[in-house]
């Protein structure tokens, strides 16, 4: 048996589960006997059932009850340990009888935080932890971070022509960049668990914020809306979905909140004075770990300003538009060079007739 092939067709599923697993971390397991993988399985869309259990199950189906009986099983987090909508995966896994787990690292879930290699290792279960580890650490990384700093992960994509502009002096934006970038980015936003944008791109072009590929309109991710005073219109595509979340302050404006909630939409208390600290951590604390925003200027500012852009997509356009056009940010209040925010070149390549550039924030 090679565990490397049973920790990368594990973690390939988990990929499959990226922005779909709800509060829950995209988690994918391979179950084998010797060199035969026998089950598979990914944390289920929505987080439940998680993926231990689907890939024993899967197992049954194909093999029989007894299938897992004295497997070994590849899984990309620490199975969970504790009782929630359902049984901890460790019980499943002793349960089904399989002889050893192979796991990258431990789950910082508090709830887990070891407790499930524990519960393994009490039933006579060989545990093997560290395989596959920076993989899954680049893989989990917003999940790890929601966990260890009650923060999501926020991947900011900007779309601006040569010399930074996103729309013509009249406003008019679409399209500045190519197909092939916007499908790109639409496949972002598949791989997010909330895609956030502010009030004024609501009002101003009306967005669905839905993932438009083929295959993946069941993958878009959970609209939100920060809107302090609630202005977002109740004919607003972006609410159609009936799954949108609106960020604003309910309490200073009761009978907006109403008319939004009328809609489906879930209002989600910010105080209108609250930054965006205060808004990521209401966010955090609903279980979404990635973030993508694709506001306009004034959003995407506020984000730069707090130092909680830890991605950074920059799509250019070889347009110009000149400085009567929209910019790509609003004013960022900086005097000096030194204080100006600085994003780490991650890659650089064409989409089309685009450049799609990503950084990481350098202090990330």
């Amino acid at each position: 048996m090679t565990p490397g092939r049973g920790m990368a067709l594990a973690l390939a599923l988990a990929r499959r589960g990226l922005g779909r697993t709800g509060g829950n971390p995209a988690v994918g397991c391979i179950v084998m006997q010797g060199e035969r993988v026998i089950g598979r399985g990914r944390t289920h869309d929505g987080g439940r059932p998680h993926a231990e259990t689907r890939a024993l199950a899967d197992a049954a189906a194909r093999y029989g009850a007894d299938a897992a009986r004295g497997a070994t099983v590849f899984v990309t987090l620490e199975p969970c340990a504790h009782h929630g909508r359902t049984p901890p995966c460790a019980d499943a896994l002793i349960a089904a009888g399989v002889a050893r787990v192979i796991a990258p690292l431990p789950d910082p879930d508090p709830r887990v935080a070891g407790k499930g290699f524990a519960m393994l290792r009490a039933a006579g279960i060989e545990v093997l932890v560290g395989p596959g580890e920076a993989e899954a650490r680049a893989l989990l990384a917003p999940y790890l971070r929601l966990r260890e700093n009650g923060r999501p992960t926020v991947t900011l994509k900007l779309a601006a022509t040569l010399d930074g502009r996103i729309a013509t002096r009249t406003g008019e934006s679409q399209w500045i960049t190519g197909p092939r970038a916007r499908a790109r980015g639409h496949l972002l936003r598949a791989r997010s668990d909330a895609i956030l944008t502010g009030i004024g791109t609501v009002l101003a072009d009306d967005p669905g914020l839905d993932v438009r590929l083929p295959g993946l309109s069941d993958a878009s991710p959970v609209p939100v809306v920060a809107d302090r005073a609630l202005r977002t219109p109740p004919g607003a595509r972006v609410l159609r979905r009936g799954t949108a979340v609106i960020a604003g302050d309910a309490r200073r404006h009761p009978e907006r909140a109403d008319a939004l909630r009328a809609t489906g939409a879930q209002v989600m208390q910010v105080d209108a004075d609250g930054g965006i600290d205060t808004l990521l951590a209401a966010l955090g604390e609903r279980g979404y770990a990635s973030v993508f925003c694709e506001g306009g200027a004034t959003l995407a500012a506020a984000l730069v300003r707090a130092d909680r852009v830890d991605r950074l997509v920059w799509v250019t356009a070889g347009t110009l538009l000149g400085g009567d056009a929209r910019g790509a940010l609003d004013a960022l209040g900086l005097d000096r060079l030194a204080a100006a925010p600085d994003f780490r070149p991650l890659s650089s390549e064409a989409v089309g007739p685009d450049i799609w550039h990503v950084g990481a924030r350098a202090t990330a």
